[in-house]
């Protein structure tokens, strides 16, 4: 192992020590902001008198928005720098989460789900990119697996603290309404400490010295040259177009299950501090699966195999869901399937780079993600349909089974078109 390999692996450790953590806390509050919708409506669905057709929808309007800005969100900031472009994206959206707490109806809970997408579009592939500045491709899947953990995370820590937030009333507030006060505190906080935390590469990193920049930027210029640089070259590419497919199906499921499992489990007949703890364990168990399959891609370079993996593992968790029986079978289907969607958004991220650097890499992240994230619209407005017509969760659950499917034989058509140079 050469000298320039040893040296550069101990500061990428140290760098990602240092970075890692403020990242995977900031996205923490940022998918807690947006899902925390989902505790909120096991009572302001009935303050308000919403109908579960109006929440389904309602929640999946954020995504338009989110495909309104996303694109140019991402080509900002690298323009401007990931700090200060982080920063605003996160102070933004905290002060739109806490509006919530002042929806009146339909009209201005549609809006506000549409200024949350917004204000938050541009923040998970600036991270993306933000990564590649920092870290050679052998060990991303294994920070995108760290990062991926924000979700999983930031349900465990979220399911309790909203449901002890909604039993609390005062000052003429609801429960739900100081839930979303609350909550968007952290998140607030968190935007004004990027501003202190986060060098826009390591070039401007004051915890580098003068020779450990150089030895880091020596490495990340060894890594294999992308394919596709230029923007227009990006959109031209079809590559870019079909990966759309797989992280469109795998996302259908996050959002599905994160903006309906509260109400699944409620509808079991436990009450809001029972949903809260039960919904923490599909979280938990997820955890490990995110963490195996991250580890087992970085070690195999097999990235588009081990999508492939984590959607069988949605689609199983989801059909043994439907199935159904006792709340324990229901339950242990959600562990697999948040475990096979999380694992599956990390591994997803590992392939773009493979071909795509530069601007083509903004751009395509961003498009990728905000034509993909559409299935957050999409998905939670089925299910919620679909509960409205047949009176049953079953039905959607079967849906959610079948979409992953999808995933795994687009992943396993494109595996071979997008290769890195020397592969």
């Amino acid at each position: 192992m050469d000298t320039l390999k040893i040296e550069s692996d101990a500061i990428f450790r140290r760098a990602a020590l240092r970075l890692v953590p403020l990242i995977l806390a900031m996205y923490i509050a940022a998918f807690l902001n947006r899902v925390n919708v989902s505790f909120a409506a096991l009572t302001m669905n009935k303050d308000l008198g919403f109908s579960p057709e109006v929440f389904g929808w309602g929640t999946g309007i954020f995504f338009l928005g989110y495909l309104v800005f996303e694109v140019p969100s991402n080509l900002i900031m690298e323009r401007v720098g990931a700090r200060l472009w982080l920063s605003r994206i996160m102070i933004t959206w905290a002060i739109v989460s806490m509006a919530f707490a002042f929806v009146q109806g339909p009209v201005s809970f549609f809006v506000l789900r549409f200024m949350l997408g917004l204000a938050e579009a541009g923040f998970y592939p600036g991270i993306l990119l933000y990564f590649t500045f920092w870290f050679p491709a052998a060990t991303r899947a294994r920070i995108l697996a760290i990062f991926c953990m924000g979700i999983p995370v930031s349900n465990i820590l979220g399911a309790p603290v909203s449901g002890w937030l909604l039993g609390v009333e005062g000052h003429g507030l609801h429960g739900w309404q100081w839930m979303y006060i609350l909550e968007g505190i952290p998140t607030l906080a968190l935007g004004f400490l990027a501003l202190w935390g986060l060098p826009d590469n390591p070039a401007k990193a004051s915890f580098l010295s003068p020779r450990e920049k150089e030895i880091v930027l020596a490495r990340l210029e060894q890594e294999d040259a992308p394919q596709v640089h230029g923007f227009a070259e990006m959109i031209r590419d079809w590559r870019v177009w079909a990966l759309i497919i797989p992280d469109f199906c795998i996302v259908f499921g996050i959002y599905a299950l994160g903006f309906w499992m509260p109400q699944m489990v409620n509808a079991m007949g436990y009450n809001i501090h029972e949903t809260s703890l039960i919904v923490m364990i599909p979280y938990i168990m997820s955890l490990a699966i995110l963490w195996g399959i991250g580890v087992s891609s970085d070690r195999t370079g097999k990235r588009a195999l081990h999508f492939c993996i984590s959607a069988l593992i949605t689609a199983g968790g989801f059909a043994l869901a439907a199935l159904g029986g006792a709340d324990w079978i229901v339950i242990l289907g959600f562990c697999f399937a948040s475990g096979g969607v999380y694992s599956g958004l990390a591994t997803f991220w590992s392939v773009p780079p493979l071909f795509l650097g530069g601007t083509a890499a903004a751009g395509a992240f961003a498009l990728i993600n905000c034509v993909g994230n559409l299935s957050g619209f999409v998905g939670p407005g089925l299910m919620g349909w679909l509960l409205q017509v047949t009176g049953s969760y079953r039905v959607g659950l079967w849906m959610c089974a079948m979409v992953p499917l999808v995933a795994a034989l687009s992943m396993a058509v494109l595996a071979r078109y997008c290769r890195s140079p020397s592969r």
